[in-house]
């Protein structure tokens, strides 16, 4: 029987075509769903987070702001317990004139001596009102002297003869006498210009107050009549300035208390009301609220204040809300995931260059060189990492690193600790290696040590060095979250996906801001999720018997 079968040959263009080992284990790996998955999530991650990071409008640090009605404290009264002065000008009083004061007040010994050993007086004008003189001795006699009888029927302890001043400490004539240089004026109240801006000259101070004291209708200061209404003092008609036994303070400097408004306050303070409302400048009535603390008051008020935009909710503006910095949570997820991603590749990077040259000179040579790189290893494995972690975190904490040497240092470190297990499998595949017949003919064509581990064991190794780095990326990712998250991680300003989470270190925000960290926690997930699908559809592409 004649064989019509055509016979083929190595050249002929019509024979099977087979595919490489490269492409076969590309075909494998674009089989597998789960790794097209892990793919397309990574790709996902990198253009959110790079090409993200370059078309999103604000930086991972830039603070939002908003306005609110807050209840901020607008100023502050206190009863008047002490004597205040206002000096003549050019005179000063000794420190201790406010307790020497209160002591003559109370016990009616209005000659006293300083500290600075000056003698000095006060002078009676009216109920708490006190004229502070400088004393010097004199040998005046008070028998039948005109202004001396005049001055203890008016109840004053001074009196004025031939253009000088006398004080004079006793009952009767037989008192001493005392010339007495005028220093200060003192009381138990305050005064408030109607204008803002209004200078009180001594002598106003003065006669006002003998006149407030004293019940009189008018007085003389400055070449100027002044009436007195009550407790405020008018010029020409008009209300010049209002007298108070109330110290009150605003809160804000620049803020000018009026008269009016103490008044509207006192009022409220002595009917015992919570709150008072009183118009102004604009016209519109505010409501004012008091807080009595043990006769000190604090008003309060309703104010449009600029604050932080805290934990905004997702909006227009802002797709993903803010967090408790105020800052975008979208923007700052952009340029964590750079950090994060950025991280886990360099870790690794380092991890398997490390462990790479580690493994492979430990296999090729054996013996004591082995030994004495396996004895390192353990070494490193018996590293306890988080300790070290927390030491290194202690150390730039206290030297103040910047956000760019954290990352360098975290790196460093992480992939130092993290490098042994990838020599081991180095390790183990060139051990086996070396020993097949294509290393047999390597050495026996003369081949150098080096070309014989970098050129031909070495590469055998990289489809499992492919996996591990594949799987290890998540676990470096997951690793420098948990870092960041326990504050060990990169430091604010700066974001990374897990000191995002680390920010939400608060049971109610945890579970009332649910936006602020959840999307992170969600990134991180899937983006670990995502290198060990890879890792999977790597490890079943190099060697498809494990699958079965």
């Amino acid at each position: 029987m004649e064989n019509n079968k055509e016979e083929m040959h190595l050249d002929d263009a019509a024979r099977v075509k087979v595919l490489s080992p490269g492409m076969m284990v590309a075909k494998r790996f674009f089989r597998n769903k789960l790794a097209i998955v892990g793919i397309v999530i990574i790709i996902a991650m990198f253009l959110f987070s790079f090409i993200g990071g370059m078309l999103i409008p604000y930086s991972q640090s830039q603070v939002f702001y908003t306005t609110e009605e807050i209840k901020k404290d607008y100023a502050g009264a206190t009863q008047i317990a002490q004597y205040q002065f206002q000096t003549v000008e050019g005179e000063s009083l000794p420190a201790d004139i406010y307790s020497k004061t209160m002591i003559a007040a109370s016990t009616d010994k209005y000659v006293f001596t300083s500290r600075d050993g000056n003698v000095y007086g006060l002078g009676t004008e009216g109920k708490d009102v006190f004229i502070v003189y400088a004393l010097e001795e004199t040998k005046l006699l008070l028998k039948k002297n005109v202004d001396y009888e005049a001055a203890v029927e008016a109840g004053r302890n001074t009196f004025v003869s031939n253009d000088t001043t006398y004080l004079f400490d006793g009952d009767d004539v037989n008192a001493d006498v005392y010339i007495a240089t005028e220093l200060a004026v003192g009381s138990m109240s305050s005064f408030t210009s109607f204008s803002a801006g209004t200078k009180f000259t001594y002598e106003f101070y003065r006669n006002a107050l003998i006149a407030v004291s004293n019940g009189q209708k008018s007085f003389e200061a400055d070449d100027t009549t002044y009436e007195v209404d009550g407790e405020v003092i008018k010029t020409g008609g008009e209300e010049y300035a209002l007298v108070s036994d109330m110290n009150f303070n605003a809160v804000e400097a620049g803020v000018f208390l009026s008269p009016a408004y103490k008044a509207a306050a006192t009022e409220a303070f002595e009917a015992g009301a919570d709150s008072f409302s009183y118009a102004d400048e604009q016209g519109d009535m505010v409501e004012y609220h008091i807080e009595n603390k043990n006769g000190q008051y604090l008003l309060k008020r309703y104010q449009e204040t600029r604050v932080i935009d805290s934990y905004a909710s997702p909006s227009k503006a802002h797709w993903f809300g803010t967090d408790g910095n105020g800052m975008d949570l979208l923007a700052r997820l952009m340029y964590g995931g750079r950090i994060s991603l950025l991280i886990g590749f360099v870790v690794i990077f380092i991890e398997v260059f490390i462990g790479m040259i580690i493994g492979g000179v430990s296999g090729f040579f054996g013996g004591w060189v082995d030994n004495l790189l396996m004895r390192l290893v353990d070494v490193v494995y018996c590293i306890p990492s988080m300790p070290l972690y927390l030491i290194l975190g202690s150390i730039m904490d206290f030297y103040q690193a910047g956000a760019t040497t954290r990352i360098y240092m975290l790196c460093i470190v992480m992939a130092v600790i993290g490098w042994v297990g990838i020599a081991r499998i180095v390790r183990g595949q060139i051990l086996s290696l070396r020993e097949q017949e294509f290393m047999v003919a390597a050495e026996a064509t003369g081949l150098s040590t080096y070309r014989r581990i970098f050129k031909h064991l070495i590469p055998n190794v990289i489809p499992q060095l492919i996996v591990f780095a594949s799987m290890g990326l998540g676990d470096v990712i997951l690793a420098e979250a948990t870092l960041s998250f326990l504050g060990l991680g990169i430091k604010y300003p700066a974001a990374s996906w897990g000191s995002i989470i680390n920010a939400v270190n608060d049971s109610y925000v945890m579970t009332n801001y649910l936006f602020v960290w959840l999307p992170a926690g969600m990134f991180i997930l899937l983006t670990v999720l995502a290198f060990n699908f890879i890792g999977d559809g790597l490890r079943d592409a190099f060697d498809p018997k494990m699958k079965r």
